[in-house]
């Protein structure tokens, strides 16, 4: 029997293989269409602990949309009517600018982010998924797509940022193929590998999906091997670029997270993987955007207490400590 509920992020097959289910909002900003780019108008309803929304909040800060796009968060526990919002005693408990409980809906005020869905759509009956990209001024929502909102954050609303921040490419014309070619096969093996193999209900899926996911962080070992050898930082070379922030959002959740509760556990990357160990030191303690867009409580927590099915007590483990190493 197939498990297709509305918040679920995917379902499994009767081979106990877990399927992804696709976005549904997929509209794009751009001048001369009815969603301009604007300063103000739009607003980012994200969650710390996920991956996939994760992104859109690191390509906000590299682009400075920061004062013109604002961010709602919701809160780190899934349960079974999907996300919700801080309440108001939460705020006040964790204090100004503490996001330890994420936020309220800053724009609509709901209470959970199902509400968002069914007022940009009144029968909608998909998944109510984080990111979602929100127009204020026509009351709907753009995209929840984060692979499509993160290339719009890069080349959208360039005419209306800061030449200092407008220059930034991060998907250049010359690199493009092979940044493709990239996020093809690290999506499918590596940011989605860790999902198929923890939500698989058999144990030889499990057993493929796993050992798939090592056999391409392998790959990726070489690449940066490669790379660190001729002093290049980057999956490309001497350019962050965004293959480096799609792969970033699941490596620095590999040994805190998935390891144990995905049980992928053939390998941690800060003691079998040193060169991609490096390029995340170097990304979170070197590079703007990376540090102050990881939260690890809400990562843990998110997982361990969300997860019944494969934590039902919601255990969450106290390492690994440091949650991410020192760059040295």
């Amino acid at each position: 029997m197939q498990i297709r509920k509305p918040q679920a992020q995917g379902y499994a097959e009767k081979d106990g293989s877990f399927k992804r289910k696709d976005s549904t909002f997929r509209d794009r900003i751009a001048a001369g269409t009815k969603f301009a780019p604007e300063s103000g108008r739009y607003h980012l309803y994200v969650s710390l602990a996920c991956p996939w929304a994760h992104r859109t909040l690191i390509t906000r800060v590299l682009k400075g949309l920061t004062p013109l796009i604002g961010v709602s968060i919701v809160h780190w526990h899934l349960d079974d009517n999907g996300w919700r919002f801080a309440t108001a005693e939460e705020v006040k408990e964790a204090g100004e600018g503490d996001v330890r409980y994420g936020t309220v809906d800053q724009v609509n005020g709901f209470d959970r982010l199902s509400q968002l869905y069914s007022k940009a759509e009144k029968d909608y009956g998909g998944r109510w998924t984080v990111p979602v990209l929100w127009d204020k001024k026509l009351n709907t929502i753009v995209n929840n797509e984060s692979s499509e909102i993160i290339r719009m954050f890069n080349k959208d609303f360039n005419e209306i940022l800061p030449e200092k921040y407008a220059k930034v490419d991060l998907t250049p014309p010359s690199l493009l193929e092979q940044i493709d070619e990239l996020n093809g096969w690290i999506y499918n093996n590596i940011n989605n590998g860790v999902y198929k193999a923890g939500f698989a209900s058999s144990q030889e899926v499990y057993s493929k999906e796993a050992q798939n996911v090592f056999d391409h962080l392998d790959k990726v070992e070489k690449i940066l091997e490669d790379n660190h050898s001729r002093n290049k930082n980057y999956l490309l070379g001497d350019e962050l670029t965004e293959a480096d922030i799609r792969l970033y959002t699941t490596i620095v959740r590999f040994d805190p997270v998935y390891v144990q509760h995905f049980k992928v556990n053939l390998g941690m990357i800060r003691h079998d993987y040193p060169h991609i160990n490096q390029w995340l030191k170097y990304l979170y303690w070197k590079v703007p955007g990376f540090q102050e867009t990881t939260d690890f409580d809400h990562i843990k927590l998110h997982y361990t207490k969300s997860h019944k099915a494969i934590n039902p007590f919601g255990i969450t483990p106290i390492g690994p400590i440091p949650h991410i190493q020192p760059y040295e």
